[in-house]
């Protein structure tokens, strides 16, 4: 009887330590953007692109359409495709009577030491000389104005390193499971507010969005120094901390993403990719992350359902009631009914599976899979 006693006054200190000391992770941080930026620094667009001839369609016109008035264009990075995508990015960029904006290379071999990914958007830098460059994704499309606020906002924050998290895909009923999931354990683990704190130890970016100045840039030694990382994001965002630059990370409704995840086994992939990367591949995180998911998302309802005593019961109700109120901003930032805020302890358990799974291709030699490739 102990033992459930126990375990709820755990789960329960849990959440208060999440809901009060934990940066208010839990509500939703919105940029305050300025739509008009002082002045108009030059910007390379950089969009690494591996096989991405299905969704280039709809991807590339959104940046070629671009409203800034300073000057700019996008260098695509084609690593190393086999359908086509600089022919489909040509001929894009020509109906548009925009091929003057477009620059197109070809990734070099992949480096030994390096991943897939950051090597392209290396070259893609190296390829450019402009005041600003933003890495972004080539499924990701982006409003009129998104680069223009972006400027604006780096301009009159005198920030080194702007970066929006993207509004995923919610519609299918895995993408509705686990995309606030997803998007609420990001923000639990790197906080928003704490890492956009210059004294802050936590550094985040999200990939999908990167505005990084060029100083900033060269003064890190480019790219180099995150050369292997597979969360290529969070770890620029930690290089140029430490090299003294500003960074900001927010959410935004005005930049989506084209990505969508049908199935529990497409977020399930993504997922495994860099889980068992962010517990630095050590067998003892992982023990504790999973027995951190187990108390502090399972335990909750199931001590208000089955607990013996009075006492767990009362302290799994409390958690369970606060894990539920926390979670709600992110589901209504998504769209999602209230009530949808009580499913986060199944998408816990789900990422709870993903991240053993990581651990095990990890494991056998194939961790770390992207388009094709295992970096891990």
């Amino acid at each position: 009887m102990v033992v459930f006693s126990l375990l709820g006054t755990l789960a329960l200190a849990a959440w208060l330590y999440l809901a009060l000391e934990r940066g208010f992770f839990w509500i939703p941080l919105l940029p305050q953007e300025s739509f008009e930026p002082t002045v108009l620094p030059s910007v390379a667009i950089v969009v690494p692109a591996r096989n991405e001839a299905k969704v280039l369609p709809r991807s590339l016109p959104s940046l070629l359409a671009q409203n800034y008035a300073g000057a700019w264009r996008v260098i695509l990075v084609d690593d190393h495709s086999r359908d086509g995508t600089s022919d489909v990015a040509q001929r894009i960029a020509a109906d548009l009577s925009k091929s003057d904006r477009l620059t197109i290379i070809a990734a070099p071999d992949l480096p030994e030491g390096w991943s897939g990914k950051v090597a392209a958007m290396n070259a893609g830098a190296k390829a450019s000389d402009e005041d600003f460059v933003l890495f972004t994704d080539a499924d990701i499309l982006h409003a009129p104005y998104s680069l223009k606020k972006l400027v604006a906002r780096a301009e009159e924050k005198k920030l080194d390193l702007t970066s929006r998290m993207v509004k995923l895909n919610c519609v299918s009923f895995a993408e509705q499971l686990l995309i606030p999931a997803f998007v609420f354990f990001f923000a639990m683990l790197f906080p928003f507010s704490l890492s956009n704190a210059p004294r802050s130890h936590v550094a985040a970016a999200a990939g999908g969005v990167m505005l990084v100045r060029r100083s900033i840039l060269n003064k890190i030694g480019g790219l180099a120094c995150i050369r292997s990382a597979l969360i290529d994001d969070c770890s620029l965002a930690k290089e140029i901390k430490h090299a003294g630059g500003i960074t900001e990370l927010t959410l935004t409704r005005d930049i989506q993403s084209l990505r969508h995840y049908p199935h529990i086994g497409d977020v399930w992939q993504m997922v495994t990719r860099t889980a068992y990367t962010q517990l630095r591949h050590s067998p003892l995180l992982l023990a504790g992350t999973v027995a951190g998911l187990v108390i502090v998302y399972l335990a909750p309802p199931l001590l208000f359902i089955f607990a013996p005593t009075v006492t767990a019961l009362a302290a799994g109700f409390l958690a369970e009631l606060l894990m539920t109120a926390i979670y709600m901003p992110m589901v209504r930032f998504y769209g999602l009914p209230r009530a949808w805020a009580l499913t986060l302890p199944v998408a816990a358990l789900v990422y709870a599976a993903a991240t053993l799974n990581s651990a095990r291709l990890y494991h056998q030699g194939k961790g770390g899979q992207w388009k094709g490739r295992a970096q891990a």
